[in-house]
């Protein structure tokens, strides 16, 4: 095929979720032409990649992009998943984005003696001069190898798990005490399943405190803005949940409706597994994430003569399970009747379809708030992008706006043609200012 055939846009943005329509929005908004690529549907994971029970962990009010509110949904209610999904096919609809779907995109690479990048996709190649990759951080399902797949047991991924019916008949083990993790390892016990749930390190925020939900709280005291994850706490989980019209996260309640809490999974041999001897020191440190807020929120509160209600109850805590006090730190799975295990562990990322110089040792874009170190490419959808809230729907909006803005701060450049310049300095030509970014690891 000759570079006449090839179809041709500035912009090519990778991946139709969250990320990929805010920023096919953005484009929109500044007249910049693009196409948006999609494997499957528009919002594919929420639909598929997903248990049937989700719903989304913050309200409708705030989990959402400025230019459109949930309908059918109260605003203080958490929505369905499929719910999610179809807004974003909603938004899409009344912008009027151009996204493709059912297209996949199998490599993109830099042009040969041109500016730009080629894709190539099942519908055929595209040139583009920038490249979004917004595929997001939650890719591929991340188990990780302690038990193997002949040890008789059912092995899944929080991904693939749908319901308590789905598994088969015994105990479940939970691996992983997030927002994923404990829904299931709930929503299982509540079915009737014996279930055993290992938790590891977690921030605890309260669902709602004092007439305000946890988003609420996040935002006016800042938190939502901070630029990186305290030291050391990477990737600690949160462990929130917006089930059964949301309710906050304590482990002990767990614990006294059936659930047995179990340190981290650290070893499997000869059909035990091994759990580390830091259960109960990870709940305090969950307990210290959530007495620090509440005590941040009582200050807010006072010092801004807020008339919200008193709840001495939030720090009322109920007594250490057994099993806290006394962990199990080896489990024969056999004996104990466990045949499944949901590894609600995460995501890696997956870029190996953009082939260009743009990445670490372990495959991680090397960006700052999105913008590569590959001149041309960029990122969307990376946790802790800009901000705590990166990873939040609103948060992906903002961090698509700030792209945008590269991207036309890049077509001044590219758009500046001449390099004579009038005596007068007052008659220069405009052109754009330098890009507020630096380039780091």
């Amino acid at each position: 095929m000759t570079s006449q055939q090839i179809e041709a846009t500035e912009v090519l943005v990778v991946g139709a979720g969250q990320a990929g329509v805010a920023m096919s929005e953005h484009l929109s908004q500044r007249g910049i032409a693009h196409i948006v690529l999609e494997r499957r549907r528009i919002a594919e994971r929420w639909r598929s990649e997903r248990w049937d029970s989700l719903v989304a962990n913050g309200p409708a009010w705030h989990d959402r992009f400025p230019g459109l509110e949930f309908t059918g949904v109260d605003p203080d209610a958490f929505a369905p998943k499929e719910r999610v999904a179809a807004y974003f096919e909603e938004y899409a609809e009344r912008f009027e984005l151009p996204i493709r779907t059912g297209v996949n995109v199998t490599s993109v690479r830099k042009a040969s003696g041109a500016p730009g990048f080629i894709a190539e996709t099942s519908a055929g190649p595209i040139r583009a001069r920038y490249v979004v990759a917004a595929t997001g951080a939650f890719q591929n399902p991340s188990i990780p190898p302690l038990v193997p797949s002949d040890a008789g047991v059912h092995q899944i991924h929080s991904s693939g798990y749908r319901n308590p019916e789905q598994l088969p008949d015994g105990g479940v083990l939970v691996v992983g005490a997030g927002s994923s993790g404990v829904q299931i390892a709930d929503e299982l016990r509540r079915s009737g399943r014996d279930v055993v749930l290992a938790v590891g390190p977690h921030d605890r925020p309260p669902q709602r405190y004092r007439g305000r939900n946890f988003v609420w709280w996040l935002g006016v005291l800042g938190k939502w803005e901070a630029s990186a994850p305290p030291q050391g706490a990477e990737h600690v989980t949160i462990a929130v949940s917006g089930a059964n019209g949301g309710r906050t996260i304590d482990f002990r309640e767990l614990a006294d409706s059936g659930i047995t809490l179990v340190g981290r999974a650290n070893a499997f041999s000869d059909g035990v597994l091994r759990f580390g001897t830091d259960l109960a020191a990870n709940i305090a440190r969950g307990d210290d994430n959530y007495l620090s807020l509440l005590d941040e929120a009582d200050a807010y509160i006072e010092r801004n003569g807020l008339d919200l209600p008193e709840e001495p109850e939030a720090r009322e805590f109920g007594p250490t399970p057994e099993c806290v006090a006394n962990p199990i730190l080896e489990l024969d799975l056999a004996t104990a009747g466990i045949t499944s295990i949901v590894w609600a562990t995460g995501f890696t990322v997956d870029y190996s379809w953009l082939e260009v110089d743009a990445f670490d040792e372990r495959g991680r874009p090397v960006q700052q708030r999105g913008v590569s170190v590959e001149p041309g490419v960029y990122f969307l959808g990376i946790p802790w992008q800009s901000r705590r809230g990166s990873s939040f729907i609103w948060g992906v909006w903002h961090d698509a706006k700030y792209l945008a803005d590269q991207i036309e701060i890049q077509r001044g450049y590219v758009a500046y043609e001449g390099d004579s310049y009038p005596a007068d300095a007052d008659s220069l030509p405009a052109h754009p200012a330098p890009p507020e970014i630096s380039y780091a690891g």
